[in-house]
């Protein structure tokens, strides 16, 4: 009997069967690698929790910390991860979130080359926290990490006052969630731009890097088009980029402005979500939201112009570089003052190399377990 033959005598409901046993082996090895990740983690946290006990108990030194890392890999031939400079970024570690034990089982679930960027480059405590929530929800790479610290991501989400008139417009858990949704400044320097550009050449360059525009505008956002069409009897209004929030559970307008925020941006968002809501909006999602992203605004004529306006929208910045806002520059540390305190405190090449060789160690091992 052929193959084709076969094939042709398969269950109607084949295809769905097959659909989710793949779907259970991708969850299961997920599920895999997190729970080899998180051993690791904890392995590394009791190192160095034994080798900060020690220190302040027996007066250890720099030579007994170098003569285990010499044992362990004698001892253990093939097995990475146990190099001098491990050793203290473990005990480091154990230091840096013993008495913190919020954040304890978060980092068990991030791999050690993120956990060892956030030591080295994030010092205030609730950054931390924010950077490694963040990287959990998100599941952001090392290269992704290190753009959103450096962009001040935190500042720009958590810190910053936005400008919205969600508590009016939504109910109160719901307002929060948009809140929490929206930055107050977008950093778009992926797209390479360096000078002004009209705004279709800026929604266009978006689409083709709609990956990095998911994982700058955050977690639960689901790209559905751009020039996404909506009609009014005879006439079709198109909104430059549609997206849907998981959490939030609503459409997301995105109308991009190349220059300075105006008044009647407001009423044309405005129309559009009433466009949305009649016309687009399924009867279980929740009203449709606007953000009128801009290179520019002037807050107060912003703050007027969402005042008595029925619908759920905010207005944000977008960069092209890395400059940011003076408001948010000027509370930022020096380049140079920032390289040196990484420099002096773990030594950027040893730990980016020491984050790879770990990495690789994961990898070996989880492709062990597939």
């Amino acid at each position: 009997m052929s193959n084709s033959k076969k094939i042709q005598k398969l269950p109607s409901d084949y295809a769905a069967f097959l659909k989710t046993i793949k779907q259970h082996i991708s969850e299961s090895r997920i599920q895999a690698y997190r729970a080899v990740n998180k051993e690791l983690i904890g392995l590394y946290w009791n190192i160095g929790r034994e080798i900060a006990l020690r220190q302040k108990r027996d007066g250890w030194g720099k030579s007994i910390v170098e003569k285990l890392s010499y044992d362990l890999r004698e001892e253990l031939p093939g097995t990475s991860g146990f190099s001098t400079q491990n050793l203290w970024y473990m005990r480091q570690f154990y230091l840096e979130y013993n008495e913190h034990p919020n954040l304890q089982q978060v980092v068990g679930e991030i791999p050690w080359g993120q956990n060892l960027i956030i030591i080295a480059k994030v010092k205030e405590l609730s950054a931390r926290e924010y950077y490694l929530k963040m990287t959990v929800e998100m599941g952001w790479s090392r290269n992704v990490l290190l753009h959103q610290i450096q962009t001040q991501a935190h500042k720009r989400h958590k810190l910053a006052t936005k400008q919205h008139n969600f508590p009016d417009t939504l109910p109160a858990a719901l307002a929060e969630q948009a809140d929490q949704a929206m930055k107050d400044v977008y950093a778009l320097d992926f797209l390479g731009i360096t000078k002004p550009v009209v705004e279709r050449e800026l929604e266009r360059r978006l689409v083709n890097q709609i990956r990095s525009v998911l994982l700058e505008f955050g977690h639960g956002f689901a790209f559905i088009g751009n020039q996404y069409p909506v009609k009014l009897g005879n006439e079709e209004y198109f909104i430059d980029l549609l997206f849907y929030h998981r959490k939030l559970k609503c459409l997301v307008a995105i109308e991009l402005k190349a220059g300075k925020f105006k008044p009647e941006y407001a009423g044309k968002m405005n129309f559009y979500l009433n466009l949305l809501n009649d016309f687009v909006r399924e009867p279980d999602e929740n009203l449709s939201i606007g953000i009128i992203l801009c290179g520019d605004r002037n807050r107060m004529e912003v703050e007027y112009s969402l005042k008595g306006i029925e619908k759920p929208m905010g207005v944000a910045e977008y960069t092209l570089t890395r400059k940011l806002p003076s408001d948010l520059v000027d509370k930022l540390p020096k380049p140079e003052e920032l390289e040196r305190q990484i420099m002096q405190e773990l030594g950027k090449e040893e730990m980016e190399g020491e984050a790879e060789r770990v990495d690789k160690e994961v990898s070996r091992r989880r492709r062990k377990i597939q």
